[in-house]
């Protein structure tokens, strides 16, 4: 079923929402390669608790950690352990809070150091993508024209395997609401968009083959042929002539411009 928001209760989403993106300017100061996933994950509990919030994902279907963070081939779902990031690795942050009865969830993929050009890419073009189904996220048009934005950028004009497997979707008193928002599809296609409904807006690409599979933990969820994924994601609202990006990643880009472990400057 689809709930479409009333102002005031966007208004607390988008508080949610920049509860996650004040989450993630966090890790943007302190990452850096030797600190490991765990530590990260203990950090992220600890502000979101602090902030008065609760972290949506722990204990969600019975996932065990504050936020999923994926490195390198983990597509999504990564479990955060004690292995110390290192120069070179991508790093997806997914979070997830929840405030006032409504949920915040997005995610940024940072870049340690230069893994080279090939992945830069893959990262920058991921992100662009996000932007454009973005842009299609409007009143009147339908599901399957975010889907096909998304695709025609990073499928059609890079060749990127784009996932199949996991996709977007709605967001509200439930972190997983109708409907799915899936980063491939035909426009025109899908439920048509009316003003209210709020997305979680989320491409996952990868740098070869759109294959994945999960691993025995039942959780994390890596490439096929262990080539890179990357992972970004936004909380919009449906709006006339324009969507409402709910969340911010501002911050997070300054902390990530300040922090000279982090490569910035490829968007």
């Amino acid at each position: 079923m689809v709930y479409y928001k009333t102002e005031a209760e966007i208004e607390i989403m988008r508080q949610s929402a920049l509860l996650v993106s004040k989450t993630l300017t966090e890790v943007a100061k302190i990452i850096k390669p030797g600190i490991t996933t765990l530590s990260l994950d203990k950090m992220i509990g600890e502000f979101i608790r602090d902030n008065g919030a609760v972290p949506s994902f722990l204990n969600y279907h019975g996932y065990p950690f504050n936020s999923c963070i994926s490195v390198n081939d983990v597509v999504v779902h990564g479990f955060p352990n004690e292995k110390e990031l290192k120069e070179g690795d991508i790093v997806s942050v997914d979070v997830g809070v929840y405030k006032n009865s409504f949920h915040g969830d997005h995610a940024y993929t940072f870049i340690l150091g230069d893994p080279g050009e090939a992945i830069v890419q893959l990262v920058r073009v991921t992100k662009e993508s996000l932007y454009k189904g973005i842009e299609k996220a409007v009143a009147g048009n339908r599901v399957g024209d975010i889907s096909n934005a998304i695709q025609e950028h990073t499928e059609k004009k890079y060749k990127y395997g784009v996932v199949r497997e996991l996709v977007g979707h709605g967001l509200g008193r439930s972190m997983h609401e109708d409907p799915q928002v899936p980063n491939y599809g035909k426009r025109g296609s899908g439920p048509v968009m009316k003003e209210g409904l709020v997305l979680a807006i989320e491409p996952m690409i990868n740098m070869g083959t759109k294959d994945v599979f999960t691993e025995d933990d039942g959780w994390t969820v890596r490439t096929e042929d262990g080539k890179p994924s990357v992972h970004f994601e936004h909380d919009v609202c449906i709006r006339k002539g324009k969507a409402d990006i709910l969340s911010d990643y501002k911050p997070i880009e300054e902390a990530e411009k300040a922090n000279p472990n982090l490569k910035s400057d490829y968007y």
